[in-house]
């Protein structure tokens, strides 16, 4: 049996109606699907304002179980409370959601009023216990907001997770952690890390331009949402990316 993990990242939802209408999109494309389990990979609010919570609370809504981790656009309290429904607080929020066939671990690598990302002490504990209790044989994957590598983007590599070589040694001694998951970057993205692959979630409000192609600015605005689909099957993972278009530009997903 499969395992389909649908991942999306930085819809940036603001009072601004694009963002809501792109995240709607994808969202409406998932609800036809069938899969096992939604990841979105951080920034959900474009400046972690209460009222874009609420907003992304409704439009991220789905019948499929879901994690959300922040990224360096969210606040801590505002995304607890707001966004999960649960009790404020300043506390790395690190999710699980233990599958059938697998299990999925969501960790914040976020630093509060920063724009890079570290995973704390606190979360790699949480990590540790969470791959120690796994049962026997149960493939893991693992994600967060900052890619632990650079992706040669310049701008997104002064912003990624530092501190990754802690990350790497816990990953050496859990051999059922399979593969990495991140966002951040808001471009496609696939390497490795730790021996593993790291699938980097394009960005569903924008995309990033390549430093190397022609063009002025940092993103493209007109480039369609667009979303990961990673299979998982015995272990071995086989990713997928799809475009999703929106009411500006009927059709179907790419």
């Amino acid at each position: 049996m499969t395992v389909v993990i649908a991942h999306l990242s930085d819809v940036h939802i603001d009072d601004d109606p694009r963002s809501a209408e792109r995240a709607r999109a994808v969202m409406a494309y998932l609800d036809d699907l069938s899969v096992d389990v939604v990841v979105v990979t951080g920034d959900i609010a474009d400046h972690g304002l209460p009222a874009e919570y609420e907003r992304a609370r409704e439009l991220l809504a789905t019948r499929h179980p879901t994690l959300i981790c922040p990224g360096n656009h969210d606040e801590r309290a505002a995304f607890r409370r707001h966004l999960l429904g649960q009790a404020p607080s300043p506390e790395p929020i690190n999710q699980i959601h233990r599958g059938e066939r697998f299990l999925l671990a969501l960790c914040d690598s976020s630093v509060p009023g920063k724009d890079h990302g570290e995973l704390s002490d606190e979360t790699l504990d949480w990590l540790e216990y969470a791959l120690a209790g796994a049962p026997g044989g149960t493939p893991v994957v693992v994600g967060f907001h900052h890619p632990p590598v650079p992706l040669h983007i310049p701008y997104v590599d002064g912003i990624r997770m530092f501190g990754e070589e802690r990350l790497a040694s816990l990953a050496e001694r859990h051999p059922r952690l399979v593969a990495f998951l991140a966002g951040h970057a808001h471009t496609a993205a696939a390497t490795t890390f730790a021996g593993r692959p790291l699938l980097v979630a394009p960005g569903v409000v924008s995309t990033t331009r390549l430093p190397w192609v022609p063009g002025d600015g940092l993103v493209h605005l007109d480039e369609p949402p667009a979303l990961a689909f990673h299979v998982l099957d015995e272990g071995r993972l086989t990713t997928h990316f799809r475009t999703v278009t929106t009411a500006a530009d009927p059709g179907h997903a790419r």
